[in-house]
């Protein structure tokens, strides 16, 4: 990609501008606001790295291309955007116009669209787009009142720039700052950490790390041109391909397909385990077995690990076997680690493309169970302690008795 370029005036006029700044002042940071509500549209290059707990490599790395409309009339995100093809910029995967979202499936020639009014929260669960993003975290660090610590660190060509949230609640950043409700089931403390990479050319942030107990993430921007789209009559439909199905939001479909696997033969799998060994469903021999489709960055699904290690306890080897298949995260040493830290050893594998899709799994956790000939005889979405519990262990007994 290119470097960001910038024109000889532009360039003469920063220079004469830098004589004597402090980068590390909060008028800086000002200046630096400033410039980015400046920003009317963008279209630039994102590469994006995500890693779970436990991970030492990035497990999720993407390229791609974006085009960020401000949005004056949507007072949740502020801003519209559609997420295109890196290599072509012309097919979409995700798309909001600041009334609807759309997430394209182009495998299946489908579209998802979701207009908020199924589960209505009091903020829109959409990743903003880069320079919406920075713009939103460098205000709250500017004006807000909460519990925060800044570090500004003046670099050769870069300002660093660390924001520290000590809040009881986690804060993410839809189109402004939320305080996100404290999970049971969180990874350790909710300190939110924010850091940016300040570019002292052009006086705009290009790079961005959040990080969260859960997870950390990166994004870095490429080639950014400012100002250049047409803003008006942005709609995510115009990026519809026309023999496309749409779907609406909340509609089961998922579950549906799930209850076409009820009473059918479990669809075979081979898979790595965490100690990087591989097993298939063929292997097992026991009467019955139960599996669980999760996420080491899943909340429900470690709220389940102190009954999945009491049950597996319960039953001889003879007559049950408990298989947890992890859907997140492409790293082994994460599973190890995800292991190691929750104190269980039951059987953990890595799951693939080939077994999400043969069953069905768009959410976590997702319990099925399998009789001896290897029938599906019972789907559980969710995680509630003592009620699935309950019902996890009904459906076993009820099948070690046949």
């Amino acid at each position: 990609m290119m470097k960001r370029q910038l024109s000889g005036l532009a360039v003469l006029m920063l220079l004469l501008a830098s004589c004597g700044r402090d980068y590390t002042s909060k008028e800086y940071l000002e200046t630096v606001l400033g410039n980015l509500r400046q920003i009317k549209t963008a279209s630039y290059y994102m590469f994006g790295e995500a890693w779970c707990p436990g991970d030492t490599a990035a497990s999720f790395v993407f390229w791609r291309f974006y085009k960020e409309y401000r949005n004056p009339s949507d007072t949740t995100i502020g801003s519209s955007f559609v997420i295109l093809d890196s290599l072509t910029g012309s097919k979409a995967s995700f798309c909001y116009d600041g009334q609807m979202r759309a997430t394209f499936n182009h495998d299946v020639k489908g579209i998802m669209i979701d207009s908020f009014k199924v589960k209505p929260l009091p903020f829109r669960p959409i990743s903003a787009p880069f320079y919406n993003y920075v713009t939103s975290i460098i205000n709250y660090a500017l004006t807000t009142g909460d519990s925060i610590a800044v570090e500004m660190k003046e670099q050769e060509k870069d300002l660093f720039v660390r924001l520290t949230i000590h809040e009881e609640e986690q804060v993410e950043f839809f189109g402004k700052a939320f305080r996100m409700t404290p999970s049971p089931y969180n990874y350790g403390d909710n300190t939110s950490v924010y850091e940016l990479w300040i570019d002292k050319e052009t006086d705009l942030p290009y790079k961005i790390r959040r990080e969260m107990s859960h997870d950390i993430s990166v994004w870095t921007s490429f080639d950014p041109e400012f100002n250049k789209l047409d803003i008006k009559d942005f709609r995510a439909a115009d990026f519809f391909p026309p023999d496309y199905g749409i779907r609406q939001y909340g509609y089961k479909t998922t579950d549906e397909k799930k209850s076409e696997l009820l009473n059918r033969e479990a669809p075979e799998w081979t898979l790595r385990s965490a100690d990087n060994q591989t097993l298939s469903l063929a292997d097992l021999t026991s009467r019955v077995v139960l599996l669980q489709f999760t996420s080491v960055t899943c909340g429900p699904c470690k709220a389940s690990i102190p009954f999945l290690r009491e049950i597996n306890r319960e039953y001889g080897p003879d007559d049950f076997a408990l298989v947890a298949i992890e859907c997140s995260s492409k790293s082994i040493n994460a599973l190890r680690y995800y292991m190691e830290h929750n104190k269980f050893d039951y059987t953990f594998l890595q799951a693939d493309k080939e077994v999400l899709k043969n069953y069905s799994i768009e959410s976590f956790p997702v319990f099925f169970i399998l009789d001896q000939t290897r029938i599906i005889r019972e789907i559980i979405k969710g995680y509630a302690e003592e009620a699935t519990d309950e019902r996890i262990r009904i459906a076993v007994n009820k099948l070690l008795k046949n």
